[in-house]
């Protein structure tokens, strides 16, 4: 009788064992499937938004596994060397320093496309990065997150036409249905040409004045002076900042980038466009989406298609007070 007592403890010990096994491995599974295969696409040296928006990222892998970020050039923010220069100073700061940053198009999609067929031309690292991560065998598409000009992303699809059925695409841009915004001005024909293509277009709307677009997501100084000093991980060696000066947290660094930027509006704040185009990934409870057939932008003006059977995506009425307390959130958790 105490054998087979003892037989039946341990057969009840090793069944607990084997579903404690068994329930970490499906939590193991889960996260990984929560995760969202991303390549970052950005002008990082422009204005601010982007590294707030590229930190934001970084710190919240649970969610984003990032194959890599990928650097384009704008009218503003000086040549690839500088933006390229920037992102590498938020991945130090972060202490992400070990994932592929490559360089993506200096000039514009109709320049480029005149020479993609060569051994080298503007933009090639990070064509390469967006036609091999987007053949990558995997259960859903790979997540191209642009906050720039759309010029390396229409280079890849040109170069390789068959990734666009595996990309999704979601790109913060356009005062759409009105004209003039920065990032859709900066190349509108790799725009129109990746909205003629088959990739999965998502329009995370900027519109400037407007309390529909990104344009809402505000912060003030006084705000970012309060909540970001000390945040992120303290790194061993100090960065050297744009501006000057060295830190050791994107916190400070935050601060800094604060310091030297224009205000607008009633209180005076500065709106967190790229990095709102992130958080409504992570939760798209945080905006409105609804799809439409896509359009085409033309004379600077946008023309409907109503009776385009391609369709595209748009973001609108973001939830401002939850995007910005998650964002300090992320920040606040790494320390």
């Amino acid at each position: 009788m105490k054998t087979l007592i003892t037989i039946s403890i341990r057969t009840v010990i090793a069944l607990v064992i084997l579903l404690t096994v068994f329930a970490a491995c499906k939590n193991q599974e889960a996260k990984t499937e929560k995760q969202i295969r991303v390549i970052f696409d950005t002008d990082t040296n422009n204005e601010l938004d982007d590294q707030h928006a590229l930190a934001y990222l970084l710190f919240n892998q649970a969610t984003f596994k990032i194959e890599g970020i990928t650097i384009n050039t704008t009218s503003s923010g000086g040549n690839i060397e500088k933006q390229y220069a920037e992102a590498k100073r938020v991945l130090q700061l972060c202490a992400a320093d070990t994932l592929p940053v490559l360089k993506g198009a200096d000039k514009s999609f109709q320049e480029i496309l005149l020479t993609i067929d060569s051994v080298i031309y503007d933009g090639k690292d990070a064509v390469d990065l967006m036609i091999a991560q987007a053949h990558k065998p995997a259960e859903d598409k790979l997540l191209i997150l642009a906050v720039g000009k759309l010029t390396t992303v229409a280079l890849a699809v040109a170069k390789d036409p068959a990734i666009a059925k595996r990309i999704r695409l979601v790109w913060l841009g356009s005062n759409y249905p009105e004209p003039g915004e920065h990032n859709q001005n900066n190349d509108t024909i790799a725009m129109n040409y990746l909205l003629n293509s088959d990739i999965d277009f998502e329009m995370v709307t900027v519109r400037y004045g407007k309390p529909s677009g990104t344009d809402a997501v505000k912060i003030t100084q006084q705000e970012v002076n309060k909540v970001m000093p000390g945040l992120g991980p303290r790194i061993a060696t100090p960065v050297t900042g744009r501006h000057g000066g060295e830190f050791y947290c994107f916190g400070d660094y935050s601060v800094n980038l604060f310091e030297h930027i224009d205000y607008h509006g009633d209180p005076p704040s500065r709106p967190l466009f790229d990095m709102a185009a992130v958080a409504i990934v992570k939760n798209p409870a945080w905006a409105e989406q609804h799809s439409i057939p896509a359009p085409i932008f033309v004379n600077n003006q946008w023309v409907e298609r109503p009776t385009n059977k391609r369709s595209m995506m748009v973001w609108e009425n973001f939830k401002s007070k939850e995007i910005i307390d998650d964002f300090v959130a992320s920040f606040s958790q790494q320390n």
